[in-house]
């Protein structure tokens, strides 16, 4: 088992009171951009007025995580969210927080959880920011 299979593990089993992030981490349920296949992603989830949002950040490396350019290439996916004490699956439409938008959203972010903002140091590429909005 794997790092990212222990961390849905522990999430689903503790109803994600025991993990890391605690009640942010969500569960991306992306499609394979190439392949098809449904990949299970934990990811912090940051609330915002219209669902989650979530920081393709891959900690400050040069390129994306593979989830966002499935996401890209699949928009409708589904997430598993602590909503209420629960967790709960949520279909989502996925969309790019766009340009004019992009900096008061990274900026949020930061505040949030400032390693966020550590990240933007590491890298020359503008961290992409998605939107899930249910559907």
């Amino acid at each position: 088992m794997g790092w990212n299979d222990d961390v849905i593990t522990k999430f689903r089993s503790s109803k994600g009171t025991e993990n890391y992030w605690g009640p942010k981490l969500i569960i991306l349920h992306s499609i394979g951009a190439k392949s098809g296949k449904t990949h299970l992603n934990p990811v912090v989830g940051f609330r915002s007025d219209l669902g989650w949002r979530v920081v393709a950040s891959k900690g400050g490396t040069p390129e994306n995580p593979s989830w966002y350019h499935n996401l890209k290439a699949n928009p409708s996916i589904e997430i598993e969210a602590l909503v209420d004490g629960e967790i709960v699956t949520v279909p989502v439409t996925v969309s790019e927080i766009g340009a004019d938008d992009w900096q008061d959203a990274y900026a949020a972010i930061a505040a949030e959880e400032p390693q966020f903002g550590e990240y933007l140091h590491k890298t020359d590429r503008r961290i992409p920011v998605l939107q899930l909005t249910p559907r």
